[in-house]
């Protein structure tokens, strides 16, 4: 009797649908019009993981993992490389990159483990930029240019932060956070709007240093926030809607007020 083969059998089946015979969508698509479902199944998973749900997180595992095998079968398709060459890669990076458990390196802790990982990217970015005659590497490399700008802030400040460019406590961070507050201040009183936004940059990237020293994900933390206010305006909504009223005919004390019930609630 065969042994079950379900990611071999992912990979047939993507083939298909995308063959002669298959699904005219499937058969159409792009990496860049698969751009926006790859984000998308992203965030699912993300939801499904915030969530706790094993049921849902197990299936957007799959959607994400269909969109990675839908990648590979329409670079295969022209040429450049197999889901194969992906695995392929993603083993041979995870060897290189754990000298700790692979090789003879010491790395007792996370933060060495960490440290460690990004020596080893900037030696393979600078045989990289020798091959390819780029500019010289960075720690700074590899953050995506298109990630989120408080995760990329997140991100950049972490990579800078291994190389030793970082408040040593999270007061100072925080110290930097009330300096961007007064910057702002004087922004408003000059009335030039320009300097207003690059001091609101500024102060929301001097936030995301002090959630990182707290070891707080400020992604995270800001998606709670939101979901917070999203669940207390609704109930304000349905409060007001037992009076016959919408928010926009309600005064802001009444609004003030369910608030705080919302709150407690």
């Amino acid at each position: 009797m065969s042994q079950p083969r379900p990611f071999e059998d992912l990979v047939e089946i993507m083939a298909r649908l995308r063959g002669e015979g298959g699904c005219p969508w499937d058969r159409e698509q792009t990496h860049e019009s698969l751009t926006a479902y790859l984000i998308e199944e992203t965030h699912e998973v993300i939801e499904a993981i915030e969530k706790g749900s094993d049921e849902k997180l197990m299936e957007e595992l799959g959607d994400l993992l269909l969109q990675i095998v839908f990648h590979a079968q329409i670079a295969q398709e022209e040429g450049r490389f197999t889901i194969r060459d992906v695995i392929g890669r993603i083993h041979e990076k995870l060897v290189q990159r754990h000298p700790h458990v692979f090789g003879d390196v010491e790395a007792e802790t996370s933060d060495k483990v960490l440290r460690n990982w990004e020596a080893i990217k900037l030696t393979e970015r600078r045989r990289e930029n020798r091959e390819d005659g780029g500019r010289p590497p960075s720690v700074l490399d590899g953050v995506p240019a298109s990630l989120p700008a408080l995760l990329k802030a997140q991100r950049v400040q972490t990579k800078a932060g291994r190389v030793g460019f970082d408040w040593e406590r999270p007061e100072g961070a925080l110290e930097k956070v009330r300096e961007e507050v007064a910057e702002i201040e004087k922004a408003l009183q000059s009335g030039t709007e320009e300097a207003v936004t690059k001091e609101l940059g500024d102060l929301l990237f001097s936030i995301v240093n002090v959630a990182r020293h707290l070891k707080v994900d400020a992604e995270a933390a800001l998606r709670g926030s939101v979901a917070a206010f999203m669940e207390r305006f609704r109930y304000i909504e349905a409060s007001l809607a037992k009076r016959g009223l919408t928010p926009e005919q309600a005064d802001l004390a009444t609004l003030d007020a369910l608030w705080e019930e919302a709150k407690e609630e």
